[in-house]
């Protein structure tokens, strides 16, 4: 595995225990965690403005300390399970959430992220929003569902493959793991002829010692559910796929696919842009 320099984005949330969880198991003896707290550099509830008295701002001052205080006492708890010892770091960096991570994650190998749910609240000024970091950062993101199991076993990966330029660049980013996993079935969603190229691709996964079968499935009742309906019944270790093909403009007009598998994805998906 090349991943020595994971960055994990924590907010708390059980989604982001999740995902520190699973950047653990990742690591090697030589592979470095850093875990980022990033919050916003506004307060939590307001402090500005004349009209509030210099006792309230005193107490929003405080509660925003506290706020963040049990963010940093929850990842203390995790650290000895661990057991990454001096190879784990820890920091918090107030701004812009996502410019935080993203900006940060530029220095590192990955950035894990967890799934938090749309039902689930978490406070918006440590919110993370996984699709944005993927498209700013120029680094692969994986992002972890709530509670998945990183010790489990499965039996391969999938490649979503539609022989595009995101494609590509998520089957680079993920070329490591996918390594380590040995097995992969590359995904077509669609009634179109296999993209191209598909011979090549397959030597290119052989000639990394991955073992890759082919398949395809129709795109009913959309390309984005018939992938996760694909991923709950093969269960596989995790998801590879690239991030806004087209604008993020068009996805976010269209409802697109990006958002949809991620925010409901059943395994693990490394998204790349």
């Amino acid at each position: 595995m090349s991943l020595k320099n994971i960055l994990v984005a924590f907010n708390g949330s059980e989604g982001s225990v999740s995902a520190l969880k699973y950047a653990a198991a990742l690591a090697d003896e030589t592979t470095h965690v850093t875990v980022l707290l990033a919050h916003s550099d506004h307060d939590i509830v307001t402090s500005s403005g004349m009209w509030v008295p210099s006792s309230a701002r005193a107490i929003i001052e405080q509660a925003n300390i506290d706020f963040v205080a049990e963010i940093e006492a929850r990842f203390n708890a995790l650290r000895s399970d661990l057991n990454l010892g001096d190879r784990l770091h820890y920091r918090r960096e107030a701004g812009r959430v996502d410019g935080v991570i993203s900006e940060t994650a530029r220095a590192f190998d990955l950035v894990v992220i967890g799934q938090d749910l749309p039902t689930e609240e978490v406070n918006e000024h440590i919110f993370v929003h996984p699709d944005r970091i993927a498209l700013v950062s120029g680094r692969p993101v994986l992002i972890v569902p709530q509670g998945h199991d990183a010790k489990a076993i499965h039996s391969h990966a999938v490649l979503a493959w539609d022989g595009g330029r995101a494609a590509a660049r998520a089957l680079s980013d993920a070329l490591g793991l996918l390594e380590d996993q040995g097995h992969v079935t590359v995904l077509s969603v669609g009634d179109t002829d296999a993209p191209r190229p598909s011979k090549d691709l397959m030597d290119h996964l052989a000639r990394h010692g991955i073992s890759a079968t082919r398949e395809k499935i129709p795109a009913t009742p959309g390309p984005a559910r018939a992938l996760l309906a694909y991923c709950r019944e093969k269960d596989p270790c995790l998801l590879v796929m690239g991030a806004y093909e087209h604008s993020k403009f068009r996805e976010d007009f269209l409802g697109g696919m990006t958002a949809r598998v991620f925010k409901r994805t059943p395994i693990p998906v490394l998204l790349s842009h």
